[in-house]
């Protein structure tokens, strides 16, 4: 048939070069006049050109060439730098071009919505979109129950602060965690607990202690891929925990911001065993997709709704309108769904690449751990070095590592931990990344007369 012959013709001109991303298709006036077919055809060519996301139409413009995931540099190029230090998403393929592509619709669509000020819970049609792009991660709840926020730091900074059933005060994290809740936690001043998370996950029979004997309102935690572990827990560990949340009545924030980068169908979320309320569930965009666009989800109990819109409202009024709109339009039009299937494949190379350097270069007395995502591991480092030394050791060798220490309650504190992340390092250089990380072990274990350890 015409079209399909239409559609080859095009995808052969994108491989090759001819057409290049960003640049305009022949309008379907023109395209059908130099063809001799029905405008229909050419229109039902671009059609399905679209829905395999390789062009974008924008209205009353045209059809554009969507923008490619970049393809890695494979040599080492003019920036020697190895930087397991930067946790955003790998630049490769943040999807810039679609995103702008969605924003432009956004503007055209939603134009006299989108410079005014809107609802305090965010615009309804992406609460709506987004009710059903949980669904597909074992989320089930009406868009009511739904609060767009300024990425999920927002959230967690507003729930830390807010009145709760059981009429307690204290919170309880998982340590080490996010840095930003850390501090979140010590700007408030409100009473904390911590309990350590291992490569064997938590002490489940401690938990039960502190929720038992302690004042607690809240436990925070990372269900998948955690920051900066990379553990995720099993099925039978989230429903214990929910089991044990709700005999002590405590409650739960489930921080899932990496849970689209799961390729496990069967994991399910801790929502997943209580969705009535006693489980608040979070998460974000950031790390899968866009940082700057700073947008993320809460999905709240009824009775938390009308103070969390209060406090939201104090805070910033409402999230940018023009990125929800924009955000919308990328999951409604499937562009979000494929940027993970991409991002799920990249991070599992890079976490199997990683954790093969790890075995096969980093000395018996150092640790590691690490997941799947391959967002986040963590080394642990022998005695008595510390985090700190093998950072300034490294800098000079292009090797940037990020301590832990900071991730840390201060009495939990641990100056031995270094967090990694693989998301900015090019996937043939993660092993020479970490064999200059191993070297540095054992240069500064085996001059002890030359370092001084403090």
């Amino acid at each position: 048939m015409l079209y399909t012959r239409i559609i080859q013709d095009i995808e052969e001109q994108i491989d090759k070069g001819r057409l290049k991303p960003g640049g305009r298709l022949p309008s379907i006036r023109s395209l059908s006049d130099q063809l001799a077919c029905s405008r229909n055809t050419v229109l039902k060519a671009y059609e399905e050109l679209e829905k395999k996301h390789l062009v974008y139409s924008v209205a009353k413009s045209g059809y554009y060439v969507v923008e490619a995931p970049m393809e890695r540099r494979t040599g080492t190029g003019t920036n020697d730098v190895i930087d397991f230090l930067s946790a955003g998403p790998d630049k490769a393929v943040i999807p810039y071009r679609e995103f702008q592509h969605c924003l432009n619709q956004a503007i055209e669509t939603y134009r006299e919505d989108m410079f005014t000020y809107s609802d305090t819970l965010g615009l309804p049609s992406l609460r709506t979109e987004l009710a059903r792009h949980l669904r597909d991660l074992q989320v089930f709840a009406p868009p009511s129950r739904l609060a767009v926020v300024s990425g999920s730091q927002q959230a967690l900074h507003l729930l830390v602060s807010l009145p709760f059933p059981n009429g307690r005060r204290g919170i309880c994290v998982e340590q080490p965690t996010h840095p930003a809740m850390v501090e979140s936690l010590r700007q408030q001043g409100v009473p904390v607990h911590g309990i350590e998370i291992t490569g064997a996950g938590l002490d489940l029979d401690r938990l039960e202690r502190l929720f038992r004997d302690e004042d607690i309102k809240l436990f925070y935690t990372v269900s998948r891929f955690h920051n900066p572990t990379g553990y995720s827990y099993t099925n039978a560990e989230k429903r214990r925990i929910v089991e044990l949340a709700e005999k002590h009545d405590v409650y739960l924030i489930e921080d899932d911001y990496m849970g689209d980068l799961d390729s496990d169908a069967k994991q399910d979320p801790m929502f997943a065993y209580e969705p009535s309320g006693r489980v608040i569930y979070t998460k974000s965009f950031s790390k899968v997709m866009l940082p700057g666009i700073r947008l993320g989800l809460a999905v709240l109990p009824d009775f938390l709704l009308g103070p969390f819109e209060a406090a939201k409202f104090a805070s910033d009024l409402h999230s940018p309108v023009l990125t929800q709109g924009a955000l919308e339009i990328y999951l409604r039009n499937g562009l979000f769904a494929a940027h993970i299937q991409r991002m799920r494949s990249l991070y599992r190379r890079k976490a199997l690449l990683l954790q093969e350097a790890c075995r096969k270069h980093l000395p018996a007395s150092a640790s590691f751990s690490g997941a799947l995502s391959g967002f986040y591991s963590t080394i642990g480092l022998p005695s008595p070095l510390q985090a700190s030394q093998l950072i300034e050791y490294l800098k000079p060798k292009n090797v940037l590592v990020d301590n832990a220490r900071k991730m840390f309650l201060p009495e939990w504190a641990r100056d031995n931990l270094l967090r990694l992340s693989v998301s900015q390092v090019e996937e043939a250089r993660i092993e020479e990344g970490i064999h200059r990380i191993a070297e540095g072990i054992r240069e500064l274990l085996g001059s002890r007369t030359r370092v001084r350890f403090i």
